[in-house]
């Protein structure tokens, strides 16, 4: 019997990286190939413990490559796609819309016409609750997977246009798909422009901490391994052609999730510093997970145990997240909170 095949794109980034590692630990006899293009996002240091390992292998290749893709899709025959890969972050999609159209565009694209040329069991695309728009205030109200798509941003957009291309994929040419949207992650590895650990980064070094308009705007946090297994169970499980939402069931404003990592790490909230909201600042994002529960997933991870080992996590690795934010991630960060 021959080993199954995963191809994971983004497996250098914060999920996408977390679910190689899940994955290359849980299932021996897969061969696990993470597929990343090593942009400013991508670090390969998280996977030291397992790059030895006989069942993982790196491939460095631009999902947008039509040449390299197809290449690949011939030359391994890979049985899934988890897409994680894409440009990912609100402000900087802000600032330069046309790299967000070709990466999650134009790549997911390349990566549907490879798939279905060269055929795969299943094609899950990883995207997010983004692609819904934002909710009013109301605690009773929450997107489903029949929520309409009303993207907001030139990130959100573009990730709602490789839903659709996914879908059409699925409805014209039979090929074999899942969709995940998911709330916002957070844990281990999480690049430090993303509100997390941005907060847990400058508390440690006493530095002023930038919280965008009043800090009312309210997100769903996910854990990151709790994201994990729901793919792992949409991979194997999921019927075809569905959408599952994942959610966490941890609705927190902004401000309150900064001032519990202010508190936690024992430091005064005057690092708290509001500024000029974020252009088209969707207010709040909370996800009905129902249907996925339904399927057999449900999230371990309270946001207090959660929150709590991320800032652990970011204590005892503080050699890995200092490297990036020195240098070009300085004057990002300074172009986005202070323009």
């Amino acid at each position: 019997m021959s080993r199954k095949k995963i191809l994971v794109t983004g497996g250098a980034g914060f999920i996408g990286g977390n679910f190689v590692q899940y994955m290359v630990k849980k299932y021996p006899a897969y061969d696990i190939y993470n597929l990343d293009f090593l942009t400013y996002a991508g670090d390969l240091t998280k996977h030291s413990e397992i790059e030895e390992l006989e069942n993982y292998y790196f491939l460095k290749a631009d999902i947008a490559d039509r040449d390299s893709i197809a290449t690949l899709f011939k030359e391994l025959k890979f049985d899934f796609v988890v897409h994680f890969a894409a440009e990912s972050h609100v402000d900087r999609s802000i600032t330069d819309p046309g790299i967000f159209v070709q990466t999650n565009v134009v790549g997911t694209q390349v990566l549907l016409d490879a798939a279905k040329q060269y055929g795969i069991t299943k094609f899950v695309h990883v995207s997010t609750d983004e692609v819904y728009g934002d909710l009013e205030f109301d605690p009773t109200t929450f997107f489903t997977e029949v929520t309409p798509l009303q993207p907001n941003s030139p990130y959100s957009a573009s990730k709602a246009s490789s839903d659709l291309l996914v879908r059409a994929y699925h409805e014209t040419f039979g090929l074999p798909m899942n969709i995940t949207r998911c709330s916002n992650n957070y844990g281990p590895y999480h690049f430090p422009e993303k509100l997390i650990p941005l907060t847990i980064s400058r508390v440690l070094n006493d530095q002023s901490v930038p919280v965008y308009g009043d800090g009312k705007n309210i997100r769903d946090w996910l854990h990151v391994l709790d994201h994990c297994s729901a793919i792992d169970l949409v991979m194997h499980e999921g019927v075809n052609g569905e959408v599952y939402n994942v959610g966490g069931h941890n609705e927190r404003t902004n401000l309150e999730v900064v001032k519990a990592i202010i508190e936690t790490l024992g430091k005064s909230e005057e690092l708290i510093e509001y500024v000029t909201d974020r252009l088209g600042h969707d207010k709040r994002y909370a996800i009905d997970p129902t249907k996925l529960e339904q399927l057999g997933w449900n999230p371990t991870y309270t946001f207090e145990t959660g929150i709590a080992q991320t800032i652990q996590w970011y204590i005892e690795n503080k050699e890995w997240w200092e490297k990036i934010i020195s240098g070009e991630y300085q004057t990002c960060f300074e172009k986005q909170y202070y323009k």
